[in-house]
């Protein structure tokens, strides 16, 4: 890798560890049903080899609403969740990309510098309501369209995986 390179990633993981709360600083094995799993470089995975993430674990993380419309839904919609940075943060993720996995295994590149730059929440709520698998649930990557409009366009809309299930960190 060019030593410009890895002077970035070295910046954008420090800006991310920087990013993360405290609290987030020691990730405990999950409880309940792992929703989420996160693998790939990972400084403190709480399982072997990777990440897991109950719903607990994800409420317990600081949560934040983008009210937003979406080309997904008629109407605008609150999502609430933790943002992706600090879900990534707590397992200590480090890399240049995140590739979300949904369950039907749709996959899509999410620069990490999207999430220094954005609030991306890891939506667990739709308008203050658990989501189902059937309504794109129980997770679903959302970028905060309405409050950033220059993020309406192909390229932003394709990287809000529904019925997520991993994120891998590269």
């Amino acid at each position: 890798m060019p030593p410009f390179r890895r002077r970035e990633v070295l910046l954008t993981g420090l800006a991310l560890a920087a990013a993360v709360p405290r609290a987030a600083q020691a990730l405990e094995p999950p409880a309940g049903e792992v929703l989420l799993t996160v693998r790939g470089r990972l400084r403190r995975p709480n399982l072997p080899q990777h990440a897991g993430f109950d719903m607990a674990m994800l409420r317990g993380l600081p949560q934040t609403d983008i009210v937003t419309k979406t080309p997904w839904y008629s109407t605008v919609r609150r999502f609430t969740g933790p943002l992706v940075r600090d879900v990534l943060g707590a397992a200590g993720a480090r890399g240049e990309k995140v590739v979300a996995v949904a369950l039907n295994d749709y996959r899509v590149e999410i620069p990490f510098d999207d999430l220094l730059r954005h609030d991306v929440v890891l939506a667990v709520l739709m308008d203050g309501k658990p989501m189902p698998v059937r309504d794109k649930g129980p997770l679903f990557i959302m970028y905060p369209f309405d409050r950033q409009p220059e993020l309406r366009t192909a390229v932003y809309f394709s990287r809000c995986a529904w019925q997520l299930v991993s994120l891998e960190v590269r």
